[in-house]
């Protein structure tokens, strides 16, 4: 079987298309298009070389920036890519407490940093649900427009935590008014 280089692209029978950028010991690191980063042991046979790289030189492979502008693409269209966002000031090293009705139970004590890492985390997952949503080609307009508005309505929900974020422009925002 062929020894595969970085920049091979691949249609594998199960995964689809996808972009050789690492070549291990005994498996191909692949970004695939719709499953992102995945590893496959040499001895696969389920896929087909669709194309391999050329340089100057005729020899194959990539320059690596173009294997990086490649995976930053396939991982920023599927949402893997986060952007940074801040915390508002006030709370850094805050502590949220939450007490039961009954007094003789423990509170518990969790970081506003997790706690909000956490409602980052979940804002960045629908995002990539209305992305989802939007590319599905099997769903009809009439079928996004209802579940595009449970996810507003779900963002609308959350407005409550907009308090723990630095700047307005990450706010969840609902349908309003």
């Amino acid at each position: 079987m062929e020894e595969l280089t970085v920049g091979t692209r691949i249609d594998h029978d199960r995964y689809g298309e996808g972009i050789i950028s690492k070549v291990n010991l005994t498996n191909y690191e692949v970004f695939f298009e719709t499953r992102g980063k995945m590893d496959l042991s040499k001895r696969n046979t389920e896929y087909q070389i669709l194309g391999q790289p050329e340089t100057s030189e005729g020899k194959s492979g990539f320059d690596i920036s173009d294997i990086e502008e490649i995976i930053e693409y396939i991982m920023d269209k599927h949402g893997a890519l986060n952007e940074v966002v801040e915390l508002g000031e006030k709370w850094h090293g805050g502590t949220m407490s939450l007490q039961p009705a009954n007094l003789e139970l423990k509170p518990k004590e969790i970081p506003v940093e997790v706690f909000f890492h956490k409602i980052v985390m979940l804002r960045d997952r629908l995002r990539v649900l209305e992305q989802n949503i939007n590319s599905n080609e099997k769903l009809n307009d009439e079928d996004k427009v209802n579940l595009q508005q449970y996810i507003t309505r779900s963002y609308g929900s959350l407005t409550t935590f907009n308090i723990l974020f630095s700047d307005k422009e990450n706010y969840f925002k609902g349908a309003g008014k």
